[in-house]
């Protein structure tokens, strides 16, 4: 069965956690850090366990402070996998050093190559798309993650923080398809058009939408997909007052991100590890993404049956590989504050 160990706040109270029961190499356990937090992620893990008989292990933790603790504990490390959600963020772990290469041709056949870096891989994907105030906007106007920068959606548009790694991954896109001085330019004209100033994470912005204190906005999909879902008059309140626009499908596609997840280079079971990142890519686990977290799935073959996704519909997303998208970060970054998204 699953083992949760910690879901602790911050790194000083993860360093004095008992992680000596973590430390030594075992046949039956694999050994996780995970800054994904997702409460359907639990039957993955115990239904690993009822497949293979390996015991998991868990971390849980914000993704900064998992790394220093994986930095810290350097060779003596009992970690085997580091999870977390965006290409920004597993690119920053990939830099620092901690993965080792991947090797394993299921994943090399299961996983479509643009999912896939050398030391690590995408298990889920998530779009990034427009929603719009149906009685305010005309869906026409913000076909492309490019028209949310036109003077016409002047004081219209809401956005959470320029600094959070989903706006900085749809940066890195905007980068590598247009390049750098555009992408500012991009940045300048929506910084131009804030209702407000960017606050919230995604479902905030859904519902300032539907509210009408702004016209439009960017969200992730996973988030409206839960809305869909819900039982709750409020909530199906918003997603009555929304319109959805896969961006860009007249030219490079939309934008999606990713839940990812590499081998540590000091890895004590690095057998199971790779055992476990191949059961995240099977077919059971793959359903279990789309249904369980309304993402999909990194496998094109598997059918979803998840009814906010099929209602959303079938769409072209970007084929950017993911670590281009995580190498740019750092630029989108930059542009972002000269252009004063905060």
């Amino acid at each position: 069965m699953v083992s949760p160990l910690f879901r602790l706040p911050s790194l000083t109270a993860l360093a004095i956690a008992t992680a000596a029961t973590l430390a030594h190499a075992d046949d039956q356990v694999v050994n996780i850090y995970s800054a994904r937090h997702y409460q359907t992620d639990e039957a993955l893990y115990a239904n690993f366990t009822k497949a293979t008989g390996i015991k998991v292990n868990r971390i849980d933790g914000k993704e900064d402070e998992l790394l220093q603790r994986i930095r810290t504990e350097g060779a003596k490390s009992p970690a085997d996998i580091f999870i977390t959600v965006d290409a920004s963020r597993l690119e920053i772990a990939d830099q620092a050093g901690v993965f080792a290469p991947l090797q394993s041709k299921v994943l090399a056949q299961r996983i479509p190559a643009n999912l896939r870096t050398p030391n690590w891989i995408a298990f889920s994907t998530r779009a990034r798309i427009i929603v719009y105030n149906k009685s305010s906007i005309k869906a026409e106007w913000v076909q492309t993650y490019g028209d949310l920068a036109h003077p016409r959606l002047k004081n219209q548009v809401c956005v959470r923080s320029g600094s959070h790694p989903y706006n900085l991954s749809l940066g890195g896109a905007f980068i590598a398809h247009q390049g750098e001085a555009q992408a500012e330019a991009w940045a300048r004209g929506l910084v131009q058009n804030f209702a407000r100033a960017p606050k919230g994470g995604d479902t905030d912005q859904l519902k300032a939408v539907a509210a009408g204190e702004c016209g439009v906005a960017v969200s992730n999909s996973y988030y409206l997909a839960r809305l869909m879902r819900s039982d709750k008059p409020e909530d199906r309140k918003v997603v009555d007052a929304l319109g959805v626009v896969w961006p860009n499908q007249q030219t490079w596609g939309t934008h999606i991100n990713v839940s990812g997840a590499g081998i540590l280079k000091n890895a004590p079971n690095k057998a199971n590890a790779v055992k476990f990142l191949e059961y995240l890519s099977g077919d059971q686990a793959q359903t279990y993404f789309a249904d369980g977290n309304n993402e999909w799935p990194a496998v094109p073959s598997v059918k979803v049956t998840n009814p906010a996704l099929q209602q959303l519909g079938a769409f072209k997303s970007d084929k950017l590989n993911v670590g281009t998208l995580a190498k740019n970060a750092a630029a989108a970054q930059k542009l972002f504050d000269r252009a004063g998204w905060r």
